[in-house]
């Protein structure tokens, strides 16, 4: 493997830190789920935790970097042109449920191109990670997009709502960052999507490039209802045909 910039091993360091605190966490979710209350409000402080242990982090390694992140929102400091894009908790649903599918996920944007990101699964420990011109990487091997021709051989995954139902072979998997990072390692041949915010799909975005996939073209100054298309490039135009209305 080649190596990885301080950015990337300080990104890899604070997803492992964090995740200690989601770990122990989904442990207590079983109990809260037969309480009459249910693990929502539990759930929302694990978020809080999280995010603010990967912000403190991430400040005392960078403390100038700018900062957008799923429950704080926008923070722009001293350093504009670099900022950090953060989900604490993607599949937050999956999590409140029980459901051993989520994902910590950050990202770097430079000068309006995302340079870096990693999706890390604290349940399954998979670390996915990802830097420009540097390949994609999961728990230290090099991975690939799927090299499969035949739509009928292949396997997407989505989420969300769908309007105009697409004669795909699918699944709805509940985590945006673990499907780009799965579509980045080959297990699923693409990934689309619509109504995304940048923090669940910022990561994946250079993971997917990295590992040799494409995607539509995103704005990265949107961070609202984005769509998303991405795939290897062997299945990329049997894919947008298929997904023609989407």
């Amino acid at each position: 493997m080649r190596s990885i910039s301080a950015n990337l091993n300080i990104m890899i360091k604070t997803a492992e830190k964090a995740s200690k605190i989601l770990i122990r966490d989904f442990g207590e979710i079983e109990k809260l789920q037969v309480s009459k209350k249910g693990p929502s409000d539990f759930v929302t402080n694990s978020d809080l935790k999280v995010e603010k242990v990967i912000i403190d982090e991430l400040k005392k390694a960078k403390p100038h970097y700018s900062i957008i992140s799923e429950e704080n929102g926008v923070e722009n400091n001293k350093d504009r042109k670099n900022t950090w894009i953060i989900d604490p908790i993607d599949g937050t649903i999956n999590f409140l449920h029980g459901i051993p599918h989520f994902a910590i996920s950050i990202a770097l944007k430079s000068k309006e191109e995302i340079i870096s990101g990693i999706v890390f699964d604290p349940i399954k420990n998979e670390m996915f990670f990802a830097e420009k011109d540097n390949g994609s990487y999961f728990n230290n091997h090099r991975i690939r997009v799927s090299k499969k021709n035949e739509i009928s051989n292949c396997l997407f995954v989505t989420g969300g709502k769908i309007n105009n139902e697409p004669d795909l072979p699918y699944r709805k998997s509940g985590c945006a960052a673990l499907d780009m990072a799965y579509v980045a390692s080959g297990r699923y041949d693409g990934y689309f999507q619509k109504n995304l915010n940048l923090w669940d799909i910022a990561a994946g975005i250079i993971l997917v490039k990295e590992a040799g996939g494409t995607l539509n073209n995103i704005d990265l100054s949107t961070h609202k209802n984005i769509k998303i298309i991405a795939s290897s490039t062997n299945i990329s135009s049997k894919l947008l045909e298929k997904l023609d209305n989407f």
